[in-house]
């Protein structure tokens, strides 16, 4: 037998295998369709034309940057990856939910806690934010707790249908493993739907909207509102046919504003003025460029959003940073965000917290701040 032939077989069919896992579920994870979408999107306020759109004139990247975006891939690519390995909390469950609170498990995936509720945010447990398993944008630190180890939850919130915002694996698990409801801007029913998700456990908002949630009939005591962002949606070629949001949770005494993933826009002083002020906001720091600042908010817009969404004061309440830190989505580097966001907070007066991944925020008991990030870049 010819060695050199049977290394090519090897070869090959490894090389079959690997295509044939990168490839494997890629229609299903890609999502519904726009003829499947449609439906619920048609006669919704921000839709036309086949396509939902910004309130303000927005592109996803400057004109005429598209040859420095491929150079900055080919040259930049590694810049945002941390130098060490990023420190981990296993995240504390306490048996009763805290009147406010966050865990926060990398990215925009965090558990928040306000009024005895516990609402899920963006929840990614894949090891990539990609169709594929094998390819796209890897994770820069582990997962710090199974999902298997959540507790209960009331709700789970999805800012927009993006990879790293909206995860097949992660939904599929959640459906077998809890029992809330998915709140989510429209058109997101259908990615949904076609997943296996009941019906009845699909809550699609408009912007604006909202659904009053309880522990037990009659029981409304967590109001969860669809609040406008600055963004886009797509999981494949074709864009925009879903919506994008942000989101408010109100209960009885705390409220908490989740910014999923958006660039900086006056809907942040009118929610301010109609839900707020927030005790609590989770707002996106990272995966910044100057080539698509109308999508996506610098560190030092994300202070500015929170106090807009405080009424104009940027002293009130907590501002605990997400959308960083886990995934290199950009050309900035790992820490850049936080150490602009620190200063800017400074110059503010605003008060912040930076938890590790996993752990957990009681915003009236803060240890004092540990620059744990300078141990890593």
């Amino acid at each position: 037998m010819n060695p050199a032939r049977v290394a090519g077989s090897v070869a090959s069919a490894l090389g079959l295998a690997w295509v044939a896992r990168a490839v494997w579920g890629l229609p299903r994870a890609l999502g519904a369709g726009p003829s499947e979408i449609a439906p619920t999107a048609l006669g919704k306020s921000s839709y036309r034309d086949g396509r939902f759109h910004n309130t303000e004139a927005s592109a996803m990247i400057a004109a005429g940057s598209a040859a420095s975006l491929v150079w900055s891939g080919l040259t930049q690519g590694r810049v945002g990856r941390p130098r060490r390995p990023v420190p981990l909390v296993t995240p504390a469950v306490p048996e009763q939910a805290e009147e406010l609170a966050v865990t926060w498990y990398g990215h925009a995936s965090a558990l928040i806690e306000l009024d005895g509720y516990r609402v899920l945010t963006d929840p990614v447990w894949s090891e990539r934010v990609s169709p594929s398993p094998v390819i796209g944008p890897a994770r820069l630190h582990p997962v710090p707790g199974e999902l298997s180890t959540l507790p209960k939850v009331d709700a789970v919130v999805i800012s927009h249908d993006h990879y790293d915002h909206l995860d097949k694996p992660t939904v599929d698990e959640l459906v077998r493993a809890q029992r809330a409801p998915f709140v989510v801007p429209m058109g997101i029913g259908a990615h949904l739907r076609l997943w296996g998700v009941p019906d009845d456990r699909i809550i699609e908002l408009d912007w604006g909207g909202s659904v009053s949630l309880g522990h037990k009939a009659g029981d409304r005591g967590l109001t969860i509102t669809c609040a406008e962002a600055r963004h886009f949606s797509g999981r494949g070629l074709t864009r925009n046919t879903t919506l994008w949001a942000s989101w408010a949770l109100a209960g009885p005494t705390k409220r908490v504003y989740f910014g999923g993933d958006t660039g900086y826009t006056k809907a942040f002083a009118q929610a301010g003025a109609v839900l707020g002020p927030f005790d609590l906001t989770l707002l996106p720091i990272g995966a910044y460029d100057e080539r698509w600042t109308d999508v996506h908010m610098t560190p030092e817009e994300a202070v500015r959003a929170h106090a807009d969404l405080c009424l104009g004061d940027p002293g009130y309440g907590l501002l605990v940073p997400i959308h960083w830190a886990t995934f290199n989505l950009a050309f900035h580097g790992w820490a850049e965000p936080v150490h602009r966001l620190v200063s800017a907070a400074a110059a503010a007066g605003t008060a912040i917290a930076v938890p590790k991944p996993g752990e957990r925020v009681v915003p009236n008991d803060l240890p004092p701040r540990v620059s744990w990030w300078e141990d890593v870049e």
